[in-house]
């Protein structure tokens, strides 16, 4: 017994003195534009997934029909979303292009299908991912107006995703935005400009 406590004391140094020696190293690059390794992003990828499922259970999901509550999500996402996720006529940001990981396309991708799980990433946020945990500053009527507008939002084209936020009562939760610079003018102006299909700058 002693001889396999020994054993096994000594194996966890050697691997505590391999895994300090490889971040001592620097030989992980930590480079948002070197992206991981099959396998890591496997991992992650399903530990991601698995972490969301698990921690959402059990949130009780409101009616998320109501058109003022999907109005009200549109004005809060158009104020601080479309810079990574994007909206209908606006195909990329520098911001969109340049994490990673990539964030998705929400007005191609649509969410997953669970509110639930919507309305925690939203609140809580991913580490490591660039995706803020708005639920430091936005209260949780908020967040279901946003994960009612993102089940409308894969079904709009760039005219009614205008016509959408117009109609709302734009960023109405009192924090920051994150609109890229310019990006209320050319929702104004895009038909003029020929900007649907391009640059949001």
């Amino acid at each position: 017994m002693k001889k396999t406590i020994k054993i096994l004391a000594l194996t966890g140094l050697v691997v505590a003195a391999g895994v300090g020696g490889v971040v001592y190293s620097g030989v992980v690059n930590v480079a948002a534009d070197d992206p991981h390794y099959s396998l890591v992003h496997s991992f992650l990828t399903a530990a991601r997934d698995r972490s969301i499922e698990v921690r959402s259970r059990g949130i009780q999901v409101p009616p998320l029909d109501g058109a003022e509550l999907i109005r009200a999500g549109a004005g809060n996402y158009d104020a601080m979303c479309v810079g990574c996720h994007l909206a209908p006529g606006v195909e990329a940001t520098e911001l969109s292009q340049a994490l990673y990981p990539a964030p998705p396309n929400l007005a191609r991708q649509g969410v997953d299908g669970d509110p639930a799980a919507t309305f925690w990433v939203i609140k809580h946020g991913i580490k490591a991912t660039g995706m803020a945990a708005w639920g430091k500053s936005m209260g949780d009527e908020h967040i279901w107006g946003m994960v009612a507008f993102l089940q409308q939002l894969p079904k709009l084209d760039a005219a009614g995703y205008r016509q959408l936020v117009a109609s709302s009562d734009g960023h109405q939760h009192g924090g920051g935005e994150s609109t890229p610079h310019g990006h209320e003018s050319e929702l104004a102006e895009d038909e003029g400009h020929g900007h649907d299909e391009g640059h949001v700058h």
